[in-house]
């Protein structure tokens, strides 16, 4: 949908506040709606990766046979990915908390994935959605290993950044798994080893179940159908991996979403929180059955202004979300899958380059940087 005649001007410091509200507004409203369908919603979902991750497993032991194997390796790709994108990213938000299932607790869920859930709660939950898009701060920015951003120091090193994408979209679920260990700063000198030693045992006993799991105990007991289930239980994580890793690039790194430098979140007004939330973030349009491959992660913008709301409620509250960016004149990135993707490849090319130096702007030239830093909020520097 394209809209016309939106506002370009920058909001004053009063229209930040009153779209804080409006949004605040939507937020409440939805919380005071869920219910039984919501509910319903997320134990389907629930049933449906449980009962495809049976198919996909049993297809497996079958393997010899070619339209088994690639079936139950399909199978098993969607559980993988139900339960990563749909299941566990959103349960560990607290998105279900106020249903009291003990099964669907933000704080007791453990998902199928080698990072535990008390280090995504921090590394995620805390630092990413507090500090979104603030260079130097939102680790999510690259992940430690990329540069994704013009303010990031670079040096020679970083030519390599389209070779560490495709080598972290191929192992995501590891880059994940080392990702609250900060392992730059043990590069940098900040840390030792032994600190990252004792830090990393909660990952590195997690990081071993799952391998047992997957390369050792379900091959044994497929028997002379061993090397067909391990080789369809690595093609079904490389599948998920893949799958996480352009979803969740496609909703932060394309063109138009910015990053920001300076400022303390904690002195940010609301509204300046929302104004940064929504500049942060991209949405990728598609269908019902994307949205949900997607853990409705297709719908970052909403997600990043309410990542405790079920996140099946998300392309309900778009359109208003929209509708507020428009009149608030506040960018809205949507785009398709293609569009996003490219935008997301051009900028880890761009960002492997020396930054250029940048233009001399005249004293009548509209500044990029924002005027709307409100209680020290942080100044938007790049797109």
């Amino acid at each position: 949908m394209i809209f016309r005649n939106v506002r370009q001007d920058t909001p004053s410091n009063d229209e930040i506040e009153a779209l804080g509200e409006a949004l605040a507004a939507i937020r409440e409203r939805v919380r005071s709606e869920l219910g039984e369908r919501d509910a319903r919603y997320i134990c389907r979902v629930v049933a449906a990766q449980r009962i495809s991750e049976v198919a996909g497993r049993g297809l497996l032991f079958a393997g010899v046979l070619p339209p088994a194997w690639t079936l139950g390796v399909a199978l098993l790709s969607l559980s993988k990915i139900l339960e990563n994108m749909e299941i566990g990213h959103n349960v560990l938000h607290g998105q279900y908390d106020w249903m009291r299932d003990p099964a669907l607790l933000g704080t007791r869920y453990e998902w199928d994935w080698a990072c535990p859930a008390s280090e995504w709660r921090h590394s995620h939950n805390f630092i990413h959605h507090t500090f979104t898009n603030i260079v130097g701060k939102d680790r999510d920015i690259g992940y430690g290993l990329l540069r994704m951003a013009d303010e990031q120091p670079w040096h020679p090193a970083r030519l390599g950044n389209p070779l560490y994408a495709l080598l972290q979209m191929v192992t995501f679920e590891w880059a994940v798994a080392v990702h609250d260990l900060e392992l730059d700063e043990v590069l940098a000198g900040r840390k030792t080893l032994r600190e990252l030693w004792r830090q990393s045992k909660p990952m590195r006993h997690k990081a071993g179940r799952q391998l047992l799991k997957e390369f050792v105990v379900f091959p044994l007991l497929a028997g002379p159908s061993a090397p067909f289930v391990f080789a369809g239980n690595l093609s079904a994580n490389l599948i998920r991996n893949v799958w996480a890793f352009l979803v969740i690039f496609c909703g932060h790194f394309p063109d138009g979403v910015e990053m920001f430098v300076s400022g303390d979140p904690e002195q940010e007004t609301e509204g300046a929180w929302f104004v940064r939330q929504i500049r942060s973030s991209a949405n990728v349009e598609g269908g019902w059955g994307f949205h949900v491959l997607t853990g409705h992660l297709s719908h970052q913008i909403e997600h990043h202004l309410f990542p405790d709301l079920p996140a099946c409620r998300y392309a309900e509250i778009a359109p208003e979300v929209r509708s507020l960016c428009e009149r608030y004149g506040i960018p809205y990135n949507s785009g398709s899958f293609a569009k996003q993707l490219a935008g997301a490849v051009r900028r880890i090319f761009r960002c492997a380059l020396p930054p250029r130096a940048p233009a001399a702007q005249s004293s009548s030239a509209p500044q990029r940087a924002r005027p709307h830093d409100v209680a020290a909020a942080p100044i938007y520097r790049s797109a």
